[in-house]
């Protein structure tokens, strides 16, 4: 039976790239549905808020929202395809942060909101957004340096990377002063092969959120 991962925009939806990321994680093949910008899917980008539109995944039965949802799915279906580390303690760090990103750093989403299709090189950067940035390079700095890189929990990429890939597009996307190594980590998941096929059609859709285009 086909599976079915329904989208919203690419270049502006980060719920959307994470859901996409994970189905790739787990070498699950989707029939990509787009669900067109109408007032609603308007409301949730600019709300920057998760939805129980998208992303879902239906799979043999199962509709299956929410990014941790799918990512649990995922992982029940396909044990080995590596989307959490081996290590009980490894696998139960990787839950932590992947639910921290899920459910936090509110300030950094409505501060910094996900756009692929531009570079800002002198972005005034909210206030409130900086301990939610110093938090993330936080995580980021202890994953790297006890399990040694280039991905969070080592050499291959598992949920967390996709849980927190979308943060690292809005780093460069805002030219956000970081340490090198969060800039390291940035440019490792912008060399994801996943990450560069999604980042090439965001850039190829249309522009239908004029409000995400403006510096605020």
């Amino acid at each position: 039976m086909t599976a079915i991962l329904t989208l919203s925009s690419r270049n502006y939806s980060s719920w959307s790239l994470r859901g996409w990321l994970l189905c790739r994680l787990a070498g699950l093949e989707v029939i990509e549905e787009i669900v067109p910008i109408d007032a609603d899917t308007r409301a949730e980008l600019l709300l920057l808020s998760p939805s129980v539109r998208v992303p879902r995944l239906t799979h043999e039965g199962a509709s299956v929202w929410d990014t941790l949802a799918i990512a649990g799915y995922l992982n029940e279906l396909y044990p080995d395809a590596g989307m959490y580390p081996a290590d009980r303690i490894m696998r139960a760090h990787c839950r932590s942060i992947s639910g921290e990103i899920h459910s936090g750093f509110h300030n950094l989403r409505s501060a910094l909101p996900m756009n692929l299709k531009v570079r800002h090189e002198h972005f005034k950067i909210f206030s409130g957004a900086r301990p939610d940035i110093d938090r993330i390079e936080e995580i980021w700095a202890d994953c790297l340096q006890h399990y040694d890189g280039p991905y969070l929990f080592g050499v291959a990429p598992t949920v967390a990377d996709a849980m927190f890939a979308p943060v690292a597009t809005r780093l460069l996307t805002y030219g956000v002063s970081v340490t090198p190594e969060t800039s390291a980590y940035c440019d490792t998941i912008m060399q994801w092969a996943p990450m560069q096929e999604w980042i090439a059609a965001a850039r190829a859709e249309p522009d239908e959120m004029e409000d995400l285009e403006v510096e605020f």
